[in-house]
């Protein structure tokens, strides 16, 4: 499938990344892109200077967080104009050689495509936590949205634009490629997955930190869930009150048999095995009519 430069937009986030941002636009600009669209965080270095001397638009994000840039950028009517978006990292880590690769299956009618870093041939470029931590996060999102995306957190990702702005987008931090995924999912959106290069970063220090923010996308795929796989959201709050409620029941029991008594405690735990039951109830009859509504849709489309 033939790709044109010239119908994409090359949308890269950055925030103080002026040892790579000048080789990378250069490198885009070698490959044919004629719209490069640098979105800095405000960043207190050079970057900025660079990008704008490279001759490439820059725009200089108003709120904070990679998310609430992105979020900037795609919600305004004229700063993208071409009907395809590639988005990559500012950082050196996405090799703009791989263009092709990750483009031409939008050519070829799909509504997003996600560049793979975890294959074989990257395995060596990553911290064997951070590797970890990735396939957990895959793995969660597999079960609580019900797709296996095999990178969800790449910033290696093309759109269609129409595609792009369909998308509800709220996360204002690293989460907002777990949004991404999310969103393609919710809209049942054709996503194609491929592998892509990945190289060490040059020159500063990943802005990601392992565990507060591995926790924070953990955070963000269970809340986007209550949208997309509904049993698993609310099955999950509808367990904790019937835990609790067992132990207090078992502990109630248990005293019980000794000769003691706790009528308020054994009360309290059944008003608590009531109330997750319910939640738990409520939660099959959100997936049924979320199984209806895409049903629904799907015979739409068909149309």
């Amino acid at each position: 499938m033939s790709v044109n430069r010239d119908e994409v937009c090359v949308l890269i986030p950055a925030l103080n990344e002026d040892p790579t941002i000048g080789p990378l636009i250069d490198q885009l600009k070698a490959r044919g892109f004629s719209d490069i669209l640098v979105v800095d965080g405000r960043s207190t270095d050079k970057t900025r200077k660079i990008a704008s001397e490279k001759g490439v638009r820059v725009y200089t994000q108003k709120g904070r967080g990679k998310g609430a840039a992105l979020i900037e950028v795609i919600s305004s009517p004229d700063l993208i104009q071409k009907p395809y978006v590639l988005m990559l990292d500012a950082d050196g880590t996405n090799s703009p050689e791989d263009d092709l690769i990750v483009l031409s299956p939008l050519f070829a009618k799909a509504d997003q495509v996600i560049g793979n870093r975890l294959i074989d041939k990257n395995a060596g470029v990553f911290h064997r936590l951070n590797l970890y931590g990735n396939k957990i996060l895959n793995h969660m999102f597999k079960v609580t949205h019900g797709e296996y995306l095999y990178d969800i957190l790449s910033g290696y990702r093309a759109f269609k634009t129409t595609s792009l702005k369909q998308m509800h987008l709220t996360e204002q931090g690293f989460g907002i490629e777990t949004e991404f995924a999310a969103e393609a999912v919710r809209r049942r959106h054709n996503v194609v997955v491929v592998p892509t290069s990945y190289g060490a970063r040059v020159g500063t220090s990943t802005k990601l930190r392992p565990f507060s923010d591995g926790i924070k996308i953990g955070v963000t795929m269970i809340k986007l869930s209550r949208m997309n796989n509904p049993l698993i959201y609310f099955g999950l709050i509808g367990l904790i009150p019937i835990i609790f409620g067992g132990f207090l029941s078992l502990y109630c029991v248990i005293d019980w048999i000794l000769g003691v008594e706790h009528v308020p405690l054994m009360i309290a735990s059944t008003l608590l095995i009531i109330v997750g039951t319910q939640l738990i109830m409520m939660a099959l009859f959100a997936d049924l009519f979320l199984s209806y509504h895409r049903e629904v849709l799907l015979e739409i489309r068909r149309k």
